[in-house]
């Protein structure tokens, strides 16, 4: 994952004489900050050559602006790729949502039985209402370097972005196959409306399932079935909108074209992000009802917000927050997504 970049498009053509010195005040730093500034006659040959390149082929990480240094397709910095780390800490066991376990839940203070089901614990949302699909999980936050690094591939289509994308996606679908039945897995893309791939030129979900599979450890298990799930009509952006308008929203707007390859396997969905869940949801609910047996979904990145969540030994009546104002309302707009 840790690839130093080049692309001579972020910043344009710099031939000036003027900026050559410029040029050369950015290597300098760029070498020094990254270890890399050698001594003597090769220090100044390095710095001459590499004064030249930035002058002629000038190019800056597209997340930190950090001078690259090497030549590669994708235009982001070493440190930049090294800070795409995986999530931390206790997500809810079915929907993947960020949880808070109590004090009283530190597996140091409380029996084998409870530390061991600490792991598995589930949110409030998902205790009261399952989510159409098995488990939803994702690599990391959609934030910082890792949402930037989808940006660069979606909007400013630096399609070997994908790449970096699947090898994270890999990691995470590796874990979640630990818990998926044996037999072949259908690796069902969230689709984008036919208008918007044209638009864009490709699906990046489905991008980054073929880059995922590449680096499985058993990559015949899993059958990309791209085109099984369509989008019918473009449902536009989602941004704003509560988790009961996107259901409103997305309903209707996902179809299945050929039932036979999904009857009663189970589906790996695969999307670039998960928000509230009302996409994969959705597209769940649809593969159910076409004959799927079970759906599981895995996503580069997800929003994360601390969950209504209760712990193993409060039950979940006295946690609940549907009559509490504000709170209770969220909490009813989530239900919606879900159910």
């Amino acid at each position: 994952m840790q690839e130093a970049v080049f692309s001579s498009s972020s910043t344009g053509f710099r031939i000036r004489a003027a900026q050559s010195q410029a040029a050369d005040h950015r290597v300098r730093h760029g070498l020094a900050a990254h270890g890399l500034a050698p001594r003597g006659f090769a220090g100044w040959a390095e710095r001459l050559a590499a004064s030249l390149f930035f002058t002629f082929f000038p190019s800056d990480c597209r997340i930190c602006n950090s001078p690259l240094l090497r030549v590669s397709r994708l235009p982001v910095c070493v440190d930049c790729l090294s800070g795409l780390t995986p999530l931390t800490g206790s997500y809810c066991a079915v929907c993947g949502a960020a949880i808070h376990l109590p004090a009283y839940l530190d597996p140091d203070q409380v029996d084998s039985d409870a530390a061991s089901n600490a792991g598995e614990v589930r949110c409030l949302l998902c205790q009261r209402v399952d989510p159409p699909f098995e488990r939803a999980v994702a690599f990391g936050s959609y934030e910082s370097g890792l949402r930037d690094l989808i940006h660069i591939l979606k909007f400013q289509r630096v399609r070997p972005a994908a790449a970096v994308l699947g090898r994270a996606l890999a990691e995470t679908v590796a874990e979640l196959e630990k818990a998926m039945p044996v037999g072949k897995i259908a690796v069902v893309p969230v689709p984008l409306y036919k208008g918007k791939q044209a638009e864009r030129g490709f699906n990046q979900a489905e991008m980054i399932a073929r880059d995922a599979m590449k680096h499985l450890a058993r990559p015949k298990r899993f059958d990309l079935c791209a085109s099984v799930l369509v989008r019918r009509r473009d449902t536009g952006s989602q941004i704003g909108l509560t988790s009961h308008q996107r259901r409103e929203n997305l309903r209707g707007a996902f179809a299945v074209t050929d039932p036979t390859q999904i009857l009663n396997r189970d589906i790996l969905l695969i999307d670039d992000v998960y928000t509230t869940g009302t996409t994969a949801s959705e597209c769940a609910r649809v593969l159910l009802r076409a004959g799927a047996a079970r759906v599981w979904v895995a996503t580069v990145a997800r929003t994360l917000k601390i969950s209504d969540t209760i712990s193993l030994a409060v039950p979940p009546e006295e946690t609940s927050p549907e009559d509490t104002g504000e709170e209770g309302s969220e909490y009813r707009e989530r239900i919606a997504a879900h159910g």
